[in-house]
């Protein structure tokens, strides 16, 4: 019996491509539908020694088209991406190929910001104010209806990127301006939602924020995993994530039920889904669904052993069952980031690595940006380099990240020619909090 053929439409921010077909390989022939872009084209190599790759050339109809033309060549089995940015393509490729994903009508909720928060409201699923801005005429009228503190982020965008908290008129009102009137080269928006920010419950050390990671086959959701999170750096920057999430006992299923209602809500019918929630003194509260496996779930599954949800996301694409059990939770695991500095500059040096690796439970230490490299400023979530390890419980996780992260030093420079600034940027960068 011939093997199914397991298409995966790759670009950005998506599993790493050697994992892709690590993972998928075991149930299939993975063929590599990628996406043109600077991303692809510095790994093209790398990814036509991995498998075979069809070359697709942008979202248009016609573009589309022609692509599915050229993967029906190779007739798939099964379709899916682990890009946020490659949602759409793929929906569109999988309706031409008769192939299941979302569809249209539901990458367009899981993408677009504003429209997800509608969605959410008419359905009575969660009632956080929200308005949309186009221009920054915009902006009197959306905070008279939201108030604040509020959020201000784009409609479609990913990891953080010109995400901002407003706590006064005058300076979101400037922000709105800056962001819809500044071209996309030097990080202007095409549209942004203002929304009502959402106050957290003391947690600390821990976040104030879980995700929820789901299957759903038929409609029908099932929960594999709650991650738990460590306390975002200002204003919404992820600096990693664990598992299993520290909820009581009583608050496991509520959050359980809202991500599950929420999913339903959007007219998700197949796939994996991320579902981030806030934890407020009112109960949880949805901060946003997402229709992809969420960043760091391959490591984490990984150092747990167990479930493995890239393979899970090709077995659903695959038309297979739902998960019988989630994520093992008889230890702690998890990947703590070393979050790029906001206000940028060239990493000069790293020290400290030989000693942390030293540390019980510290598996490895991830390199994401190397000695020389300029770091952009901004808002968007980065990181210098990852800590992923396992530990016996969460208090023994928190304890040994607080002695890595006092031991691993980054050392900045405005340009390269300048000496470092390791000691003030250096404490900025490395704090757990």
């Amino acid at each position: 019996m011939p093997r199914p053929v397991i298409a995966v439409v790759y670009d950005f921010g998506s599993v790493a491509p050697a994992d892709i077909v690590d993972r998928v390989e075991p149930l299939g022939d993975v063929l590599l539908a990628v996406c043109r872009s600077a991303h692809t084209d510095q790994l093209a190599a790398l990814l036509a020694d991995l498998a075979p790759v069809v070359v697709l050339d942008g979202d248009s109809e016609r573009g589309l088209d022609e692509a599915a033309v050229r993967l029906r060549d190779h007739r798939p089995d099964a379709l899916l991406t682990f890009s946020e940015r490659r949602l759409g393509t793929t929906s569109g490729l999988a309706e031409r190929l008769g192939l299941p994903f979302h569809d249209a009508a539901t990458v367009r909720l899981l993408t677009d910001k504003y429209e997800q928060r509608r969605r959410l409201q008419e359905r009575g699923v969660d009632p956080v104010r929200a308005r949309l801005l186009r221009t920054p005429q915009d902006w009197a009228p959306a905070l008279d209806s939201v108030g604040l503190p509020a959020v201000l982020k784009p409609v479609r965008g990913e990891g953080s990127r010109s995400t901002h908290l407003v706590r006064d008129a005058a300076t979101g009102a400037a922000l709105a301006e800056r962001l819809l009137t500044a071209p996309a080269a030097e990080g202007g928006e095409d549209a942004l939602v203002l929304e009502e920010y959402l106050t957290g419950t003391g947690r600390g050390p821990f976040g104030d924020h879980v995700s929820v990671e789901s299957a759903v086959v038929g409609g029908r959701v099932t929960h594999w995993a709650v991650t738990g999170k460590f306390p975002l750096d200002p204003p919404f920057r992820e600096v990693g994530h664990f598992w299993p999430a520290p909820l009581t006992g009583a608050e496991r299923p509520v959050v359980l039920d809202l991500a599950a209602r929420a999913v339903e809500a959007l007219g998700v019918r197949t796939g994996i889904t991320h579902t981030e929630i806030k934890l407020t003194a009112a109960g949880p509260r949805l901060i946003e669904v997402n229709g992809r496996l969420g960043g760091f779930q391959s490591g984490l599954a990984r150092l747990a052993g167990g479930l493995d949800p890239v393979a899970l996301a090709a077995r659903l694409a695959l038309g297979g069952p739902a998960p019988a059990e989630g994520a093992p939770e008889d230890r702690v695991v998890y990947a703590r980031a070393v979050p790029t500095p906001a206000e940028g500059g060239v990493l000069t040096r790293v020290h400290g690595v030989a000693d942390v690796l030293a540390l019980p439970g510290v598996e490895s230490y991830e390199t994401r940006v190397r000695p020389g490299t300029r770091v952009e400023p901004g808002v968007a979530t980065g990181e210098l380099g990852v800590l992923w390890g396992t530990a016996d419980d969460h208090a023994a996780m928190v304890a040994v990240l607080e002695r890595a992260l006092a031991t691993l030093t980054h050392g900045f420079a405005a340009d390269p020619s300048t000496p470092d600034t390791a000691a003030a940027t250096s404490a900025a960068t490395t704090s757990d909090g």
